[in-house]
């Protein structure tokens, strides 16, 4: 991806940061982007180009791809730069493995909050408007967000912190599946029969529709990232004369 291209990635209201913007407000842009599907797998995070799009310092942005490093968002390999990771199924299993731990969770605080029922029905409407304009990356962003506001309706900052960066991880194995509407249709109806359960107070067959909704996605990211050849790497520079 070009500098330019890196730049449109980022989008027009991102140029709008103030030069005091912290490191902290450059990574959430930056993961906002990646969750959002802008910026996929392989992506180089050219320095300048974010320089640029942000209008912020390079020490600032260095700081940010550090606190990307940390989330595990992207990666530093020698010769390349910067780069939007690539998701193994190592990682994928690990995933899940936390949102079978977390997600009950918001099945609770759902069960108990009718308002909150109401934004999850609105990210199912909102998947429903995507898939019939065929735009199937923005039926993932619906999904997504679907869960997230789930998860974030029983209260814990920290816990909704750390789903956030669950499910920018998460993004980067979707993009890597070669059919975006195979991976994301199935589960526009599903979200939708989850809400008709939470809306009629059936906790135990939420959390087993919840389940098996898990296991299936999980099925289904495996069965492409199992058999995926690892990332190749960069050849190396010739060495100077």
């Amino acid at each position: 991806m070009s500098g330019a291209d890196l730049a449109d990635a980022l989008g027009p209201g991102t140029a709008a940061l103030h030069r005091t913007t912290t490191a902290e407000q450059v990574a959430e842009t930056l993961r906002r982007r990646i969750t959002d599907g802008a910026l996929p797998p392989g992506t180089r995070l050219r320095e300048e180009a974010v320089t640029t799009a942000l209008g912020v310092s390079r020490n600032t942005v260095r700081e940010a791809f550090r606190l990307l490093a940390h989330q595990r968002l992207v990666g530093h390999a020698l010769h390349r730069g910067v780069h939007v990771r690539t998701v193994s199924a190592g990682d994928v299993r690990e995933l899940f493995a936390t949102r079978r731990l977390v997600q009950p969770l918001g099945v609770e605080a759902a069960l108990r909050d009718a308002e909150l029922r109401e934004r999850l029905r609105a990210q199912v409407m909102a998947a429903r408007a995507a898939a019939s304009a065929g735009d199937w990356t923005a039926v993932g962003t619906a999904n997504m967000a679907f869960h997230l506001v789930m998860v974030s309706g029983c209260g814990s900052v920290h816990v909704t912190e750390m789903f956030e960066q669950l499910i920018a991880e998460l993004r980067l194995a979707f993009l890597q599946m070669p059919d975006e509407r195979a991976l994301h249709e199935p589960y526009v109806a599903a979200n939708d029969h989850l809400v008709e359960l939470l809306d009629a107070g059936r906790r135990t067959a939420a959390i087993t529709a919840l389940t098996g909704y898990l296991d299936a996605s999980e099925r289904q990211l495996l069965a492409v990232l199992d058999h995926a050849p690892p990332p190749r790497p960069a050849p190396p520079r010739p060495a100077p004369p």
